[in-house]
């Protein structure tokens, strides 16, 4: 494995002279492009302690399915926001950066490099340029709507969304239900449309980008398709359908965050006899095979000024 490593390591340790004043690393990349197998070798290299930023990989139950760190490797090195959350609650991006900064200042105050390393391009966002002040919505509000949506379907939201708020309603597809919700539970719950507040100038930045060594992966799409294949195996084998068992018998609300995780509906479909397993084996292979190609968008459009690098797995081009 260190021969394969080494072509990547050497490139990107010339790029990171930050590292020596033990300023942040920031590794972003798309799902299975082995984001924190590099993070691991790299907190290992220059202590440091690798900080997750990955919207699903906070959940507590999910290890599997999100193909979190496992507990070998959180043990050879400090990890911190990883599995911190029960899958019961809800944790938005503002969450995270209230534990994000926590986690940073104990790195940089025990002299340790924190590594951020994740796929969820809007949690790196919110780090460097700030986050607009959209404040928590009460539990009051938000349950209503998501009734609403159960019963009445994401078209009919949509409708009185475009009606509502017919700025964010342009920028959303019809089909995108946890968006729609958000938007529609800003508005009721403050009176003011959610394309009102993101036009605020947002909250400070906790790393300054032009501080930081911002790093994002990019593999060829063949072999990262194969490789998400090749993973949803591997997660199966390794007890994937189990967690979506235990997951499934908490009987929580299907249209809590955590049930974005690629694969837990399928599998959940499977063991109520919807699907069969190869069935929600490759609906999981597909939901994250498409999930990477919004991440590619996500990365080309949102992170210009980042470094774009070969993965570990992968010869130069």
């Amino acid at each position: 494995m260190e021969a394969e490593r080494a072509p990547v390591l050497r490139d990107f340790e010339e790029k990171l002279s930050l590292l020596k004043e033990r300023r942040p690393v920031l590794i972003a990349g798309p799902t299975a492009s082995g984001k924190s197998a590099l993070a691991l070798e790299l907190a290992e290299r220059v202590a440091g302690t690798v900080i997750n930023a990955d919207s699903m990989q906070v959940y507590a139950e999910l290890r599997i399915l999100t193909a979190r760190p496992t507990e070998v490797e959180e043990a050879r090195v400090l990890h911190r926001l990883y599995g911190h959350v029960p899958i019961r609650d809800g944790y938005s991006v503002g969450r995270w950066l209230s534990d994000v900064e926590l986690a940073i200042e104990e790195a940089m105050a025990s002299r340790r490099v924190p590594i951020v390393v994740g796929g969820t391009g809007m949690y790196f966002k919110a780090l460097t340029q700030g986050l607009s002040p959209i404040p928590e919505i009460p539990a009051e509000i938000r349950e209503p709507i998501r009734r609403r949506l159960a019963e009445e379907g994401a078209e009919a939201l949509y409708a009185e969304l475009s009606a509502r708020d017919p700025d964010a309603a342009e920028r959303l597809p019809p089909s995108d239900p946890h968006r729609i919700l958000r938007a529609l539970e800003v508005h009721e719950a403050t009176g003011r449309p959610i394309s009102e507040w993101q036009r605020q100038s947002p909250g400070p930045a906790l790393i300054d980008p032009a501080t930081a060594a911002k790093l994002v992966l990019w593999p060829d799409r063949d072999r990262l398709r194969a490789r998400i294949d090749e993973r949803v195996d591997v997660m199966l084998a390794a007890g994937a359908l189990e967690e979506a068992r235990a997951v499934m018998e908490m009987e929580l609300d299907h249209d809590l965050p955590g049930y974005r995780a690629h694969g837990l509906r399928p599998l959940i479909a499977h063991l109520r006899g919807e699907l069969t397993l190869e069935q929600a084996a490759e609906k999981t292979r597909a939901e994250t095979r498409q999930y990477a190609k919004r991440q590619f968008t996500w990365f080309r459009h949102q992170m210009d000024g980042w470094e774009r690098m070969a993965p570990p797995w992968q010869s130069d081009p």
